[in-house]
């Protein structure tokens, strides 16, 4: 009899459990899989078996014919975005309802290291971004570029000294340590002129201590408004605190995406011989011009370089999914239903850069897709290697030049080809979160062009 009660009270305990937190989406007529109890949709997830970026990968080919489908992590309600329109209102049209990433449960106790642009919200975050963004203006890339230079070469030096005899290298490895030389010089001034030289300046670190030196602003809040729909002020200090957590970010968001996008359009190129040298006579051609040696115009100059890059970053972007979390309820009209203020959008890039809706024959690596004759306006809505809107990444195009100096050092020197333990389709790392790892690395060969 005891047992009995037990049962019934287990199963009356199940049934509300998934009334009152299972129920969100079917009320809204949002298509979703059946969740499992405690779990939801993210079991796989959990035990370690899929990475976020995979689970909504296979979401998103269950339900082809969706612009929305549903999703529970655990209890919590998020919604899949598959549509291109309706992604571009979340990321910019409305983007004052979407402004938030929700990394952090509570966003007024923000552990300190945590309180950088990428994970900050609302006025804090807008103060921030306005004063961060003079540090990648066109005329700082610029002056940033002798840096880059200077790690071009010591890339070049370190690949021939370790690829002697042939043996296969690391290609991510090897890319993450020049990446990580760049953001020593250009964020610290470490290396040996910047040291040597009282006068010189490293842009990033520089620019935030004349932040800081600049005591309280004020700007009109994107949070708080006055009885007559006026923002309030907010007034914002650069405290010591988010000093650091600037620099913390520079070097994981730098170090992370620009070393992941570059070995593994080296990977691609490895395996597409012929693509390969495209590419190598598009930066032999434009370094004849330049006296063989690397510059700013250069670089920009290497176009078919450029949407090779690209084209690597779309079956491969380095950052899977963008999230975004909604901070006021919020009607989709088109839809016909409305959703609460904290539910999470979930955006699935990798799924989206693959799709054939939009790309043909996508497992295919051709770069004449970034060319402008084929480059259409739909396909550049679900392009999202740099996300999209306000949001987007801050430092994308000197993680851009960056990357290009380092292909163009490697590829003017050397042939990749691949090695004997490449993987033709690398997988995914399962403990992946946003930043996609592959599992092994990418061993390749680099051979010494004649």
């Amino acid at each position: 009899m005891i047992t009995l009660i037990l049962l019934m009270l287990c199963a009356l305990f199940v049934y509300y459990y998934k009334v009152k937190y299972f129920n969100y989406w079917k009320v809204r007529g949002v298509k979703h899989n059946e969740p499992i109890f405690l779990f939801g949709n993210n079991l796989k997830n959990i035990l370690l078996q899929s990475s976020r970026v995979d689970l909504l990968v296979d979401i998103y080919w269950r339900y082809p014919d969706e612009k929305v489908v549903g999703f529970y992590r655990s209890s919590t309600p998020e919604l899949i975005i598959r549509d291109p329109q309706i992604i571009k209102k979340v990321l910019i049209t409305d983007f004052m309802y979407f402004y938030a990433r929700g990394f952090h449960p509570d966003k007024n106790n923000i552990e300190p290291l945590f309180r950088n642009l990428f994970v900050v919200e609302g006025d804090i975050w807008k103060s921030l971004r306005t004063r961060m963004t003079p540090a990648f203006t066109s005329g700082k890339l610029k002056c940033m570029f002798p840096l880059i230079i200077e790690k071009t070469k010591k890339l070049q030096q370190t690949t021939l000294a370790k690829a002697k005899g042939n043996h296969p290298l690391d290609a991510r490895d090897l890319m993450a340590r020049y990446t990580t030389d760049f953001i020593g010089s250009c964020g610290f001034g470490l290396d040996a002129e910047a040291l040597d030289n009282e006068k010189s300046k490293n842009d990033f670190v520089d620019q935030l201590l004349e932040y800081k030196q600049k005591g309280p602003t004020v700007i009109e809040s994107m949070e708080n408004v006055n009885a007559d729909g006026k923002p309030n002020n907010f007034v914002f200090e650069f405290d010591n605190d988010l000093f650091v957590a600037q620099v913390l970010v520079f070097i994981a968001a730098g170090f992370e995406t620009s070393s992941s996008a570059t070995s593994y359009t080296l990977h691609e190129l490895a395996f597409n011989p012929d693509i390969q040298r495209k590419v190598q006579e598009n930066i032999d051609d434009v370094l004849e011009k330049h006296n063989n040696r690397l510059s700013y115009e250069a670089v920009k100059e290497m176009t078919y370089l450029d949407w090779a890059f690209k084209e690597g970053l779309r079956k491969f972007p380095s950052l899977g999914y963008l999230i975004r979390k909604c901070t006021k309820q919020y009607n989709f009209e088109d839809l016909g239903f409305t959703i609460d203020e904290g539910v999470s959008i979930m955006i699935p890039v990798q799924a989206l850069q693959m799709d054939p809706k939009y790309w043909r024959n996508p497992e295919e690596f051709r770069p004449e897709r970034f060319s402008p004759e084929e480059f259409t306006n739909l396909q550049k809505d679900v392009f999202l290697a740099f996300g999209a809107g306000p949001r987007n990444c801050i430092g994308g195009r000197l993680g851009l030049m960056q990357s290009l100096a380092g292909l163009a050092a490697i590829l003017s020197k050397f042939d990749v080809e691949p090695a004997p333990q490449s993987v033709r389709h690398p997988k995914v790392v399962p403990t992946s979160d946003i930043v996609q790892s592959i599992k092994g690395g990418i061993p390749l060969v680099f051979r010494e062009r004649t």
